[in-house]
Parts: structure tokens; sequence; C-alpha cells
């Protein structure tokens, strides 16, 4: 079994020639990785020298300061890159024993995850000072209490089995800093992997000076709430999903206006804002709306597209109703997908040439997409639509008004921020042609090979959308029509 143990360092000269000593002596077969930020007091010359002398020690030399977290994002990628099974870490100033190494490799066959803890044993931190004690036990509260992991989520001495966990897992986690460590455990905790722990001391800091300032433990609390909402509000945050290979991206396909950018997993500061209140605005308003319409307008099993899919949290109470085919122009946003709803078949697509052939559904919808286009591009768009739907099929789209709710909403909230000098905010791309009235979208629907069936903008959906139902026109009706 290939195994890797990597040890990040920052001005630890004082330190790692006798840990890669004591290492040694353990008689493991592992590989030992020093992952070296550029540190300005020499410790990366002597790790060198160490290498040279030992062939099962590596160094990697990264430029200046770049974060534990990324240290250990580094460290886990390399792992996978180079075919490692087993991956440890621990920290370079001997506040972790070497030989809790070995209590660590006794356990990797039975679980998946191995964390040294630090309170499962009374007097697990002889030495430590009132303050330090202070923040690691609070620390572990926040962890317990908002999270609902029982382990000590904030240390850095680890066992993962990556050939049982799949590297996207960690490519999940966003925190360059001290914060990785219970985000990453988060998340690995959230998908069922077996956790277990061994109890280890940390002796008061005797060998160089801690790098966790306040400023960092303020990043911290703060990522922690942020995640403790995210997994109230939006827990596929934290699935882990089979995200598209090669093979399902069609790389002839351009997004101009962004969205890829706009479904990004790692999101922050007013964006972050944004995506909680949407969140909220489409589990509680607009999915009850679509499961009616959908109900409503079509048999069960019908084979539907769901033509710019996005995130597809609103289609979780529809899959077992009809045969959906979710279709999108972003990567991001088809992952996500899969988050939300399983690894499920997604198509990589545009909506001005679906990969469809001619009448192979039985409907079409989509919401929020409609006003991101002219109404040229709106009109190429309902061509294709009508192309893929069969006979007597139909479109369902959730298309804002311009004086709907959530369009007033949005536009306070930017003017709010504004306030705080953020004058460029902008949560997703324009939105060029919202509905003016309902003979405006009826001659769009009449001139594009519909008949609209139904038109509704009310208190159901809090006056938020428009909700438009289009039949697809007889031939006879789209040549009348057009006269």
């Amino acid at each position: 079994m290939k195994s890797l143990l990597f040890i990040p360092t920052y001005n630890e000269k004082g330190n790692v020639a006798r840990l890669c000593q004591e290492l040694l002596a353990l008689k493991l077969e592992v590989d030992l990785l020093f992952i070296d930020d550029g540190s300005p007091d020499g410790t990366g010359d002597i790790l060198d020298r160490i290498a040279i002398e030992h062939k099962s020690v590596k160094v990697v030399h990264r430029s200046g300061k770049q974060g534990i977290g990324s240290a250990h994002q580094f460290g886990i990628r390399y792992a996978y890159e180079n075919g490692y099974q087993v991956v440890m870490s621990m920290d370079a100033d001997f506040t972790h024993r070497p030989q809790d190494i070995l209590s660590l490799w006794e356990l990797k066959d039975e679980v998946d995850v191995v964390v040294g803890s630090r309170y499962m044993s009374e007097k697990s931190l002889p030495g430590w000072n009132i303050f330090r004690r202070f923040l690691t036990k609070t620390g572990h509260f926040l962890t317990v209490s908002l999270l609902a992991m029982p382990y000590d989520a904030t240390g850095a001495l680890r066992l993962y089995r990556i050939d049982r966990i799949p590297h996207s897992a960690f490519q999940l986690v966003e925190s360059k800093g001290y914060s990785f460590f219970f985000e990453s455990l988060f998340v690995l905790f959230k998908n069922f992997y077996r956790i277990a722990e061994i109890p280890i001391t940390l002796p008061a800091r005797t060998y160089g000076s801690s790098k966790m300032s306040l400023r960092e433990v303020g990043k911290s609390v703060s990522l922690l709430l942020k995640t403790y909402i995210q997994n109230l509000i939006s827990p596929a945050k934290f699935r882990i999903s089979k995200p598209l290979n090669d093979d399902e991206i069609d790389r002839r396909h351009y997004d101009p206006q962004g969205w890829d950018q706009y479904w990004e997993i790692k999101k922050s500061g007013w964006s972050f804002v944004y995506d909680l209140v949407a969140d909220v605005y489409r589990k509680l308003l607009i999915r009850p709306s679509l499961n009616r319409f959908i109900k409503t307008n079509f048999s069960a099993g019908s084979k539907l597209l769901h033509a710019g899919c996005g995130g597809g949290q609103v289609d979780s109470q529809l899959r077992d109703y009809a045969d959906i085919l979710p279709l999108d122009i972003s990567v991001n946003a088809l992952n996500w997908y899969r988050r939300v709803n399983g690894d499920c078949r997604v198509v990589h697509g545009s909506i001005f040439e679906i990969p469809l052939p001619n009448e192979s559904v039985d409907g079409v919808y989509n919401l929020g997409v409609m006003e991101h286009f002219t109404e040229e591009e709106i009109s190429r768009i309902l061509c294709e639509f009508s192309r893929v739907i069969k006979p007597e099929g139909k479109i369902v789209l959730f298309w804002p008004p311009e004086f709907g709710a959530s369009v007033t909403f949005f536009k306070f909230l930017k003017s709010v921020i504004g306030i705080f000098g953020r004058k460029d905010a902008k949560f997703h791309p324009d939105e060029i042609t919202r509905v003016q009235s309902r003979d405006h979208v009826k001659r769009l629907l009449e001139s594009n090979g519909f008949v609209m069936a139904d038109y509704y903008f009310g208190v159901r959906d809090m006056y938020t959308q428009a909700m438009i139902v289009g039949t697809k026109a007889e031939p006879a009706q789209t040549v009348l029509q057009a006269a």
C-alpha cells in the first residue's frame, strides 16, 4: 500500500532535522513530503540536504506563505496525482508526536479517516495557557454545536484513505487557512465516510511560535457560520457527486454571458448573501409552483427537457414524476445539478442548438432563463423548442415581469450594496427582456410556433414570476399566426 505523510513547514529550521530523524526511525514504509512555503529562516535548505540522504524524503518549495489549508490541499492533491492510497498529515513543531503516526496507521484498514483528538483524555493539553485553552475549546464547542460533528475537527494530525475517497471531496473545500480542517472533515462527515479518533496529547509549544493570528481566528469563525447556514439552506453544496468527464463536455459551445462563473461552488461576500436569498426563493416559492404547472400540463412519465437547468434545486420533487433531461451551457451548473439530484444523466449544450432529435420530448420548461436574451434570441430559442417537442407538446416558462416582486427586491438589494461602495455589484448575467405584459408574451409565442395556453401572475408565488404555458401549434396554425 503506497503511503504518504506530508508536513507543511514555515520557519521550522530548529525542528525539521530532528522530526525527520524520529519519523524515519518508526520504520514505516511511508514517503515523507515536506511542503515549505519559502521559509526565510532556511528551513527549505535543511530539508533539501536531508532529501539527498534519504530517498523516501521529498521536498516541495512554494513561493511565499500561502496558508496552512492551501498546503494541505497541495499535499492531498500530490498524493492523488502520484498514486498513493493512504495519506497522513501532521505539524512540524512537535505538538504532534511522531509516535502518534503509528496509532493513525493501525486504523487505516478499518475506517476511511482517522483524526487525532485532544478531547478524549482529560490531561491532553499539559502546560497550555488559559487563552489557548479557551480558543481551542471554543472552536470545538462551535464545530460540535453548529455542524453536529462529534470529533476534534480543527487538528492537523490525520489519516485519509484516498483510495476510497474521491479527490472531488477535497475540491469542495474553499478555505486556504485553518478552517480547512473543520471544512474538509465536514464534507467527509456529510458524505458518510467512516471516521475514527485516536487520543493524543498536545504539549505546550516549546519549539517556534504559533502561526495562528486573531485575524485567522476571525476568518475561521466566519467560515464556520457560513458553513452552518449553507448546510441549513443548501446542503447539496457539501455533497460529493461525479463531475462531468471530458466525454460529457461539448467544447464547441461558448458561454458569452458567464454562467459558468455564476454557478461556481465557492461564493463569498454579497454573492453568498444573494445565493442564500435565491435558494430560499427557489425552494419556497418557485418549486411548489413548478410542481403544480408540470403536473397540470404533463402526464406522469412524460419526457421533459429542462432547458437551462442551472443547479436543479427545483427539480428534486419532480424527478419521480417525469423523465427529466437537464440541459445547460455551464459545466459548473451541471455539476451542481448532480449534487442536488444524484448522479443522473445531464447534457452539456446550448438552448440555441439543443442536441436532441426532432420531436423527441413531450415538453420543455425553464425558469429565469428567457429574460437574459434579446427578443431576436428568444425567437431562436422558441423555434428550437418547437423543433424538439412532439406535436401538441408544451412549454412551461417562468419569466419575471418588469415589476415583479423578485425583480424589485434584487434591485433594492443592489442599491443597498451600492451604499457600501459596491455600485458595480452583479449577481447574475443581465436581464435584457423582462415580461412587459400578457400580450407581449403572446406575440412572441405566436410568432414562433406556439399558442398561448395559460398565463398566470399572482399571489401563489408572491408576484415574482409570470408563469406561461404554450402549446406547440399545428403547421397550419403557425402559418395563419404569421400572416
